[in-house]
């Protein structure tokens, strides 16, 4: 399934890479934000085998949006904002 956006659509666009894979985000978007709207499907397969996790309480409290940033380590996806130029891969 994939989010549409409602408000806000005329941002400024940027790109990240999710994987080696260009992905479109808006300046302001979350991680998690710009890696659902594109479609990403899911953001890291559950360690306790329950399978592909996509965040969860949203507000930086849980561990189910972890991705690993290129220069910054494992970050929580709901809590970081989107850069133009990063590069993410599924935590």
């Amino acid at each position: 399934m994939k989010l549409v956006r409602l408000r806000d659509a005329a941002r400024p666009r940027i790109t990240l890479r999710l994987d080696g894979v260009p992905i479109e985000a808006q300046r302001g978007d979350t991680l998690l934000t710009a890696l659902l709207a594109a479609d990403a499907g899911y953001l890291r397969d559950s360690e306790f085998g329950d399978g592909p996790r996509a965040g969860f309480c949203l507000m930086g409290a849980c561990q189910d949006c972890w991705v690993v940033v290129e220069g910054r380590g494992r970050l929580r996806a709901c809590a970081t904002l989107a850069e133009d130029g990063m590069e993410i891969r599924r935590g």
